[in-house]
């Protein structure tokens, strides 16, 4: 396996990146409301992207082996989709839950990836208390990240806390290395055993983006060959920072104005600080 270790130069490049793509989820936060397509809040990233930031959509036309091109610029996953729900003409309404997807490439090539949980009107108890969860497991991996430390060491918090709340962990997608590259070495898995896997090193950057579901882990792929749901039709929730691995612990690349704070489960550990 062989992990790029990022120049400061790339580094520099890579902060860019990652407030460009977390921005792009702060301007889109306000349209996010019942009655509005997954198709139009798209145009609006689509625009704001190049028309706004001069920034390109990594996943329109991205097609891996095997994979029809992506047809739209950001992936919109509705309740029970885990991931990579293609925008269209579905409109939200009120109790719906969507994870917005949002990966920018800077006229450096340097690729901003991230996402976030959105709640529309009043959610139900259960996809609010899915949605939170979630969050703090995505937070418990990256608090975990630090010189020395192993990939499975991020695999096993969030693991053990999914499972603790009576959730599930999806097993056939995880995070990835990232930066000129849109998915690099390593894989990042969201379930595993302390001390194994790759050992982090200064210079690293991946994400880390758990699909946690309701119900059961198993998933089911749609007709389209992108849109992932859920095998039981529960809730699913993600969400994701993009990380960098520096000397003393890790930077959270993926921040703007409106990022969330870490939740207080996190800050009430002894976590290095972003």
């Amino acid at each position: 396996m062989s992990i790029s270790i990022k120049t400061p130069d790339e580094i520099e490049g890579m902060r860019i990146a990652g407030r460009l793509g977390a921005e792009v989820l702060d301007y889109i936060t306000p349209f996010v409301k019942p009655g509005v397509t997954t198709g139009e809040l798209d145009r609006l990233c689509h625009e704001y992207m190049v028309q706004v930031q001069g920034t390109v959509p990594a996943p329109l036309n991205y097609a891996p082996p095997g994979y029809p091109p992506f047809p739209k610029a950001v992936c919109t996953s509705v309740n029970d989709v885990i991931c990579h729900g293609i925008p269209g003409d579905k409109v939200l309404k009120a109790g719906d839950s969507v994870n917005i997807d949002v990966t920018v490439i800077t006229k450096d090539g340097f690729h901003g990836d991230n996402s976030r949980m959105f709640l529309l009107g009043e959610p139900t108890i259960q996809a609010r208390r899915l949605a939170e969860v979630t969050y703090e497991c995505m937070w418990l991996g990256i608090s975990k990240v630090k010189p020395g430390a192993h990939l499975g060491d991020i695999g096993h918090v969030i693991q053990q806390h999914a499972e603790k709340n009576g959730y599930s962990v999806v097993r056939e997608f995880c995070g990835h290395g990232i930066g000129k590259v849109f998915h690099e070495e390593p894989q990042v898995l969201h379930y595993g055993r302390p001390g194994t896997g790759e050992e982090l090193k200064a210079g690293m950057i991946f994400t880390i983006e758990p699909m946690i579901n309701a119900g059961r882990r198993e998933i089911r792929e749609m007709p389209d060959g992108w849109t992932i749901k859920t095998k039981d039709r529960s809730l699913s929730a993600q969400w994701e920072h993009m990380i960098l691995v520096t000397e003393t612990g890790y930077e959270v690349l993926t921040t703007s104005a409106g990022t969330p704070p870490p939740p207080a489960i996190v800050l009430n550990k002894d976590a290095v600080p972003a």
